[in-house]
C-alpha cells in the first residue's frame, strides 16, 4: 500500500499512522509545530482557535507525545519541504484551509464536518491500485497498538495509545494470539526440562 501511494501527502499520512497510533481527526489537526523533529516525536495536543488555527480538543482531553521513527520524521520534512508557506497544517491542503476558514468567518463552517474531504474513499483506491484488502486510518491505529503491545508493558501501550482506561487498551487492541500461545507452550516446556531433567 505504501508504494502505492503515489503522493508523498499519502506516505507521510500513512506512515504517521502506522507508526503513532494516531487517531484520524489527531492526525488531520497536526500542525508543524506538533512535530518534534530533533527528537522525533508527534505531540497531539489541543488547539484554540486563531486566525489560522481551527480549535480541536484530544479525545479524553489528554495530549499525548509519541515517539515515531526516523523514517517517518523524513517523511514529514520532506512533506513540509514542498508545503505551503503560511500554511500551518500538517495534512489540511492550503486550498482546503482556505475554503474552511471561510466557512468558519461566515458561520457556515461546523466542528463535524469532514475537515479532509473524501479521506475514506481516496484510501479504498489505494488499496484497490494495491491489490491489498481496504483498511482505515483506525486499522493502522490498532496494528501500531498490537505492535507496541508485543514489545512494551501495558502501562505503557496505554499512555501511547492515549486510552484513559486500562481496560480500553486490554480489551480492543491486546488480543491473544496463536503465535503467543506457542511462545508459552515452549516457555512452559524449558521449565519442566530443567525441572525434570527430561
Amino acid at each position: 500500500v505504501f508504494e502505492a501511494s503515489e503522493s508523498l501527502w499519502w506516505k507521510a499520512f500513512l506512515t504517521s499512522a502506522y507508526t503513532s497510533a494516531g487517531r484520524r481527526d489527531e492526525l488531520l489537526n497536526l500542525t508543524w509545530v506538533d512535530i518534534d523533529f530533533e527528537n522525533q516525536n508527534l505531540c497531539f495536543f489541543p488547539k484554540r482557535a486563531s486566525k489560522l488555527i481551527l480549535a480541536w480538543e484530544p479525545k479524553d482531553h489528554e495530549s499525548r507525545i509519541v515517539p515515531i521513527p526516523p523514517e517517518v520524521v523524513q517523511l514529514l520534512a520532506n512533506l513540509q519541504a514542498e508545503s505551503n508557506e503560511g500554511n500551518p497544517y500538517v495534512f489540511i491542503k492550503t486550498n482546503r484551509l482556505k475554503h474552511i476558514l471561510r466557512r468558519r468567518s461566515e458561520g457556515t463552517w461546523k466542528s463535524d464536518y469532514e475537515i479532509v474531504n473524501n479521506l475514506c474513499r481516496s484510501m479504498e483506491v489505494i488499496c484497490r491500485r494495491a491489490k491489498a484488502e481496504l483498511f482505515t486510518p483506525h486499522d493502522l491505529r490498532r496494528t501500531c497498538i498490537t505492535n507496541w503491545a508485543k514489545k512494551l508493558p501495558i502501562q505503557t501501550v496505554q499512555h501511547l495509545a492515549g486510552h484513559s482506561n486500562m481496560m480500553t487498551t486490554r480489551k480492543y487492541y491486546l488480543s491473544v494470539q496463536k503465535s503467543d500461545l506457542e511462545v508459552a507452550r515452549k516457555l512452559q516446556s524449558k521449565l519442566m526440562t530443567k525441572l525434570t531433567n527430561f
